[in-house]
């Protein structure tokens, strides 16, 4: 099931056709509640139909088998969308940026635009900094510990303000009882991203985001993709990875800016 969140009045943005969604791709090991209010202040303030799609294996799905393959896991994710069908504005974060990018590729009609965040690819960035290497200690702690240490660790990687990650936490926990995001599952999802190769640049709007403080993936990830494709890189000074927890309101302005 598809989560939308459609404001009342409905007006165009980035293309004539008011009726083009906005699809919201989360990133490693998360699900679409994991965006907040997020999407429904991005509708109130784009006044266009905004939808939030869980990856196989994660969220609604958790119970499923994730994809070891980007291909995988977008064939799963296009299944859900059948009943909206496309163009689509693709808004995704750092591993569904590399789905979005795929995405793009492979069906270009589909995709509108292309928004994303602290995204990263193999043929660009080399694994160390995809990942950054001083993070590994603290997600191999994640990936081995129970539900509650991982939540902390993962929070402790994508945020860099202590008051998100303090009161945050309680909301993650419970998700993760309720959603649990298995082992085979990340590592499933990780492998799929070790293989993605950044593809020739997709004929839509391509706006990227970045943290230059970002402790998970290192911002050069971003700065190559936007060299390569010479499309525009706006950079948050002291945001984690997790844009839309340390700065959902900075955020929410590049979007509105972007698809308006």
């Amino acid at each position: 099931m598809v989560q939308q969140i459609k404001n009342s009045q409905q007006s165009p943005i980035c293309q004539p056709d008011k009726d083009i969604p906005v699809i919201l791709l989360r990133g490693l090991a998360r699900e679409q509640e994991h965006w907040g209010n997020f999407p429904l202040l991005l509708s109130q303030s784009i006044e266009q139909q905004v939808l939030c799609v869980d990856l196989p294996g994660m969220g609604q799905y958790w119970q499923h088998r994730t994809p070891a393959s980007l291909c995988g896991i977008l064939t799963l994710v296009r299944r859900q969308l059948r009943k909206h069908p496309g163009p689509y504005h693709l808004f995704a974060m750092s591993l569904g940026g590399m789905l979005a990018m795929r995405w793009a590729e492979l069906y270009p009609t589909e995709v509108a635009s292309l928004l994303l965040v602290n995204s990263s690819a193999g043929s660009l960035t080399p694994f160390y900094q995809r990942l950054k290497w001083q993070s590994y200690p603290t997600v191999l702690a994640a990936l081995c510990g129970n539900l509650k240490k991982r939540e902390q660790l993962i929070l402790q990687l994508t945020s860099n303000k202590p008051e998100v990650r303090q009161t945050r936490y309680a909301d993650f926990v419970r998700l993760a009882s309720l959603r649990p995001v298995s082992r085979l599952n990340a590592l499933r999802q990780l492998w799929a991203a070790s293989n993605f190769v950044l593809p020739d640049k997709p004929v839509c709007p391509v706006l990227l985001l970045g943290s230059s403080q970002d402790r998970l993936v290192d911002v050069s990830a971003s700065k190559k993709i936007a060299a390569c494709w010479q499309v525009p890189l706006k950079l948050h000074p002291f945001a984690g990875h997790d844009l839309a927890l340390d700065d959902p309101e900075w955020l929410l302005q590049q979007a509105t800016d972007f698809f308006r």
